[in-house]
């Protein structure tokens, strides 16, 4: 039985494994064939960004993996107006297809999933 998860990200990317765990745990449910929605919120939408160098920090680029995405049929990925226009955001990459949503769509977003985890 196939249950809709939706991630939220809430995180930036290299400040702890949240993010990479929470990117690991939607592939992995998107290979047994769960319905995953991810959400990028707060400083989440940073994971967004290219040309990130983690490796300047001793971090894993695990932001790449974003790109793999349709391989493992996630194709409903969000981020949040109000937090990309708090941190100056107005354009995201073109290399993954993002939409954005105000508050009240993602209420809507998330009262139609089966399980919401926050990373």
């Amino acid at each position: 039985m196939s249950k809709k998860i939706t991630l939220i990200f809430r995180h930036a990317p290299h400040g702890s494994a949240a993010c990479r765990e929470a990117l690991d745990f939607a592939l992995l449910s998107a290979s047994f064939e769960q319905q995953i929605s991810l959400l990028f919120v707060d400083e989440g939408v940073l994971n967004l960004l290219d040309a990130q160098l983690p490796e300047l920090i001793g971090g894993r680029d695990f932001i790449k993996t974003l790109k793999a995405l349709p391989l493992y049929e996630i194709d409903e990925v969000y981020a949040c107006q109000d937090s990309l226009a708090k941190r100056g955001l107005n354009q995201l990459p073109a290399s993954l297809a993002v939409d954005l949503l105000d508050t009240n769509a993602i209420k809507a977003l998330l009262s139609q999933a089966d399980e919401v985890l926050v990373y």
